[in-house]
């Protein structure tokens, strides 16, 4: 540190010569008045000093502009220095000597008149006007203020320099002074040296001063902090041991060592495999190693638990009651027979042999027919705990196997969740939502269910965060889908698919009777003697207000009345209400569907088919216009590539047996076709269109309307074949609920029709058709002809389904 020097008459009176030995300093800035030490290595140096010594012990300090040289040149050193006078030297035993320099006044290098052995340069004294004035005052004042606060925050400033800083009255020396003491670099203690005016470096150095109170403020708070921490931990411990120290004395165990052994008897009694035993016992003996406010024991503690609260032997006994089982399934569900005989089997298989697999299905189906609320009626009827899992979604492989406990908040996979959460380890888990899987970068969750759902492999499934085998072979897994086509081949081929197809009016309205509207007149409050909703209602609701494969939305309709009467019944009118048909606009709002079928029936080059979607089935209607032009064809309704294809295969066809069916076998010369299937913004697909394409365009261009009431589906070949398609059952209930009284299906899906409901097929009248003739003929029938024979179902040919439906993807 510099110590400032009294301003004697004596310094004032040395006279400073016109040149001076030029001595670089390194590192360093030096200010007049001040004293500091030198040290001097360098040959020319100490030759400097010494000639110096034999004369005026003056010569002039300029600091180096280059830190990494120790020979600097005269371009290499600042212009602007101090005239020192040595005041002591000192000679050491390696040849280096220690001076003790003060410094005189500021000089500037006028021109360097020697440089070997080392630099003589004229120099230019430089005189300060030191004035004191209000101004130069205050800046004093809020500079003095400022270094005061620094050396109470500054560990490396002694006290004293406080005293010294305040018995300062000159502002150029305040200016010096304090400039020395800072932690500045060597650039801004050079822009000081070189200011001449004292006002003007005091305003200099109020910044730099501020900025250095800063970080010394900051320094400070963060020791504060640290030490705050140190001291709450050193508490710590030490009422820590205290508590041990008096357990100890009281024959007690610490709480610490309360745990591992509280612990370690649990792990003893909790019927674990060996390898979950081992790991089990592994993880404690680990724990106890560690001091209890380590990171890692918190893991080590969330592990263990984790092993504990798991159902690792735990099972509920299933309901053999065969009979029963039946009955709670019966009042659950309206129908839904082949499920439920499926699960009767089951429950039978298991009475006989204890150690069956349980099975997987899969139930696949369109939205609101049932097959979540199965699930938990199955887990009902068997006596097990029911849980759900949604994979709608899910794209992390590890929210099925768990992460690694290498991760930071690492869990189990959502199955072993759901197993703790249900304290069993042979529950129904329902896989809901099982095409809705995805993959991304971060693994493919059907690849890890793979072994979820493999009876033989799943017993001894590895969770990544358990990393021991867990047996999910006594688990009862059932998955759900609306279709089957995105589910992979490998999941698929592991599950027992049951369809559900939907429901039509006669189902929907004992379903609404039996199950929806207690259910909603529960829930909404009220009571059977207030409200009735007869028959005739439900079907009203059915038809005018719902258009679904399912039952969501009817039951949302029935609770919208429901709610209707609640309020009324809430407000005081406590007489019972009969909901009418005629009622239901003022509760319901004005009618929502409106029968297309009747709209259409009768209409020039308008034919009815049938689609198959994910959702259900659905008819569709085929419009066909001609106008002036010339072999133009024109196919709108967001039609796929190969519904396009079997409209030009039915355009090829008629064209070419044109005159059998009534039609110009000119028209193509004159007209341009247009083929549109309403409902534009929903993409189509799908051959099953082929004949009613077909009947369109015969019926446009022959001026006859298609028989009222009649639905078709088939693909067909340019040599006039009917091709079996897929998806009959949906289509046939979807022309039922339409009000489709006669369909015409290819000849080869008549054994599809054995999945139809016979109450469906009673209301129906079914023709199967080989050829396009033969569709034609029922399509445009004169009644006084003889009818085509309808065949017998009973000669149902073998054939496999060749192509799925028509596809109406929404």
């Amino acid at each position: 540190m510099p110590e400032e020097t009294k301003d004697t008459k004596e310094n004032k009176d040395i006279k400073i010569p016109s040149e001076l030995a030029i001595l670089p300093v390194k590192g360093q800035v030096v200010y007049p008045y001040l004293i500091i030490p030198l040290v001097i290595t360098n040959e020319r140096m100490i030759k400097l000093t010494d000639e110096a010594l034999t004369g005026s012990k003056i010569v002039g300090l300029c600091t180096q502009v280059r830190q990494d040289t120790d020979d600097p040149k005269p371009d290499e050193i600042y212009q602007f220095g101090t005239a020192a006078l040595i005041i002591k030297m000192l000679r050491f035993p390696d040849g280096s000597i220690r001076l003790l320099v003060q410094g005189l006044n500021r000089i500037r290098l006028a021109k360097f008149t020697q440089v070997e052995p080392y630099f003589k340069a004229r120099v230019e004294v430089i005189k300060e006007k030191s004035r004191k004035t209000i101004e130069s005052e205050a800046l004093m004042r809020n500079v003095s203020s400022l270094f005061q606060k620094i050396i109470n925050l500054a560990p490396y400033l002694p006290d004293e320099l406080q005293t010294v800083a305040l018995n300062v009255e000159d502002p150029s020396k305040l200016a010096d002074l304090v400039a020395s003491n800072l932690n500045l670099s060597v650039a801004e203690r050079q822009t000081i040296l070189e200011t001449v005016e004292p006002k003007e470096r005091l305003e200099k150095l109020i910044p730099m001063l501020t900025k250095e109170l800063s970080i010394l403020e900051l320094g400070d708070k963060i020791r504060g902090q640290v030490k705050a921490e140190m001291d709450k931990d050193q508490r710590n411990y030490f009422l820590r041991e205290q508590i041990k120290a008096i357990q100890r004395e009281l024959g007690e165990g610490d709480e610490y060592s309360v745990e591992i052994n509280t612990l370690r008897d649990k792990i003893e009694k909790a019927n674990f495999s060996p390898e979950a035993l081992k790991a089990a016992k592994e993880e404690l003996d680990r724990m106890a190693r560690m001091p209890p406010h380590a990171a890692e024991y918190t893991v080590s503690r969330t592990y263990i638990d984790w092993m504990l609260n798991l159902p690792w032997t735990k099972s509920t006994v299933d309901n053999m009651d065969i009979i029963e089982a039946r009955k709670i399934l019966d009042q659950d569900h309206y129908d839904l027979v082949k499920v439920k005989d499926r699960i009767v089997e089951y429950l039978a298989v298991r009475k006989l042999k204890n150690d069956a697999k349980g099975p997987i299905l899969c139930f696949v189906g369109p939205p609101g027919v049932g097959k979540t609320s199965l699930g938990r009626s199955i887990a009902r009827a068997l006596g097990r705990k029911f849980y759900r899992m949604s994979l709608g979604g899910v794209r992390d492989e590890a929210e099925i196997r768990g992460f690694r406990r290498t991760y930071i908040g690492s869990m189990p996979g959502r199955v072993i969740q759901g197993l703790k959460a249900c304290g069993s380890n042979n529950p129904v888990f329902m896989l809901d939502e099982v095409d809705k899987i995805g993959q991304d970068f971060r693994g493919d969750p059907a690849a890890a269910l793979l072994e979820v759902l493999d009876p033989e492999q799943n017993f001894s499934f590895a969770d990544h965060y358990l990393d021991v085998p867990f047996d999910l072979s006594k688990v009862m897994f059932i998955t759900t889908a609306n279709i089957t086509d995105p589910i992979p081949s490998a999941l698929k081929d592991r599950m027992e698919v049951l369809e559900l197809s939907g429901y039509i009016e006669e189902e929907k309205l004992q379903i609404a009777v039996n199950y929806l509207v207690p259910r909603q007149v529960k829930e909404n409050g009220l009571k059977p003697e207030q409200i009735e909703i007869p028959e005739a209602t439900i079907r009203r609701i059915i038809s005018e207000y719902t258009r679904e494969s399912g039952v969501r939305n009817l039951e949302r309709e029935i609770a919208s009345v429901c709610r209707k009467i609640a309020k009324d019944v809430a407000s005081g009118k406590d007489k019972k209400r009969v909901i009418t048909p005629a009622v239901l606009p003022d509760l319901l709002g004005p009618q929502k569907i409106f029968p297309e079928l009747a709209e259409r029936a009768g209409e020039v080059g308008v034919a009815t088919g049938l689609a198959w979607t994910s959702v259900g089935g659905e008819i569709l209607f085929i419009e066909s216009t001609k106008m002036p032009g010339k072999k133009g064809m024109q196919l709108t309704g967001s039609l796929g590539e190969v519904m396009k294809e079997s409209a030009m295969a039915a355009l090829s066809y008629v064209r070419s047996n044109a005159a059998k069916y009534q039609v110009d076998p000119k028209f193509f010369d004159r007209y341009d076709i247009h083929v549109h299937i309403p409902s534009g913004a929903i993409p189509k697909d799908g051959p099953s269109a082929g004949v009613t394409l077909a009947a369109s365009l015969v019926s446009l261009l022959s001026n006859r309307p298609v028989k009222h009431y009649l639905a078709m589906t088939g693909e067909i070949t340019l040599r006039g074949k009917v091709m079996p398609v897929g998806g009959i059952k949906e289509k046939v209930i979807a022309a039922q609920r339409a009000g489709i009284k006669e369909v015409i299906i290819p000849k080869q899906n008549q054994k599809d029709l054995e999945e139809v409901p016979d109450y469906v097929k009673k209301k129906l009248q079914f023709h199967y058709a080989e050829t396009v003739d033969q569709v034609m003929k029922l399509a445009f029938e004169d009644r006084r002809r003889k009818k085509m024979e309808v065949q017998p179902q009973s000669d149902a040919l073998s054939l496999s389904k060749r192509h799925k439906g028509t596809k109406f993807t929404k």
